[in-house]
C-alpha cells in the first residue's frame, strides 16, 4: 500500500456520522467464515513483499498495477516471481497458483507519489499458469456502477494480519471523481489490489480495486480504482497480448525444418 497523501475534493463531503456507521475489520479465521471468500488471495511478490488479489475468472486475477513494480527502483517485476495463495489463512492455501501472463493497463505510469491519475489506472490482470477449478473457489463477479452513497465492503491482507484476510462488512462510498473511488473503508499495507464489493440482487460483485489510503481532512480513506472502460480495456490488452504469444508460438512452429539431428 503506497503511503498517505492529502486530497483536496470540492464535492467530497465527509462526516463524522457517515464514518461511525462503518463496521470493524472482522478476521476471518476458520473455514466457516471464509468459505464465501476463498476467491480472495494473498499474492507474494519477489519474497518481499505482498498484496491482495482477487479471482474475477478460472485463471484471471484482479490487483493493482503499482504491486508490480518495485518500490525503491520503480521497475517492472518479473511476474515469474509473483504467486497467487487463493484463501490464504493460517500458513495454508486453498489453491496455489504461479503467474504465467501479467498485464498492467497501458495508460497505467508507476509513481513514487500517489495522484488521482495514476488510481485511475492501477489495475493489472494477472493470468494462472493452471485454471483454478476445485469446487470451493467461484469467481467473483464484476460490476462497474457503485454510487456515492452506496454501501460496500472490502476483503483485504495487510500488516498485521498477513496470516488471514480480514472482512469489513460495511463501508461507504464518498465520492466518485476521475476515475478514482473514494470510500471509507480501512486498509493498510497489503492491502493493495484489495476487492471491495457491493451485493446486487443477492450477488457479491467487485466494484473497485483498493490502490491507495489516503486523508481528506483529516479523515483517514481508501481509494479504489474504477472498474467498467478501465477493465475493458484491460482485458483486451491481455487478449492482445496473448494474440501476439500464439503467433510466435506458431511461427516458431512454421519455421521448423523437421530435421533430425543425430549426436556424432
Amino acid at each position: 500500500m503506497r503511503r498517505w497523501m492529502a486530497l483536496s475534493i470540492m464535492t467530497l463531503v465527509v462526516t463524522t456520522t457517515a464514518l461511525a456507521q462503518d463496521s470493524q475489520l472482522r478476521r476471518l479465521s476458520t473455514g466457516d467464515d471464509a468459505k464465501e471468500w476463498e476467491a480472495v488471495g494473498r499474492l507474494n511478490i519477489g519474497g518481499t513483499g505482498f498484496c491482495t488479489g482477487a479471482l474475477i475468472a478460472p485463471n484471471m486475477v484482479l490487483t493493482a498495477a503499482h504491486c508490480l513494480f518495485d518500490k525503491q527502483t520503480g521497475v517492472r517485476i518479473d511476474h515469474g516471481e509473483v504467486e497467487f495463495l487463493a484463501g490464504w489463512r493460517n500458513g495454508r492455501a486453498s489453491a496455489y497458483r504461479s503467474i504465467k501472463q501479467a498485464v498492467v493497463h497501458p495508460d497505467y505510469i508507476y509513481a513514487p507519489n500517489v495522484n488521482s491519475g495514476g488510481v485511475g489506472n492501477d489495475l493489472a490482470l494477472l493470468q494462472l499458469d493452471r485454471p483454478i477449478r476445485n469446487g470451493k473457489i467461484e469467481p467473483f463477479m464484476t460490476e462497474a456502477k457503485p454510487e456515492r452513497g452506496d454501501k460496500v465492503a472490502v476483503v483485504s491482507y495487510g500488516t498485521g494480519r498477513s496470516e488471514e484476510p480480514s472482512l469489513q462488512e460495511l463501508c461507504s462510498v464518498l465520492a466518485l471523481q476521475q476515475g478514482m473511488l473514494v470510500t471509507s473503508c480501512t486498509v493498510d499495507s497489503g492491502s493493495s489490489g484489495a476487492p471491495i464489493f457491493m451485493v446486487q440482487d443477492g450477488k457479491v460483485q467487485i466494484v473497485s480495486i483498493v490502490s491507495a489510503k489516503a486523508e481528506v481532512e483529516g479523515q483517514a480513506v481508501s481509494l479504489g480504482t474504477s472498474l467498467g472502460a478501465p477493465l475493458a480495456q484491460l482485458q483486451a490488452e491481455m487478449v492482445a497480448q496473448q494474440d501476439q504469444l500464439d503467433r510466435r508460438l506458431g511461427a516458431g512452429v512454421r519455421q521448423d525444418t523437421g530435421a533430425k539431428f543425430l549426436k556424432p
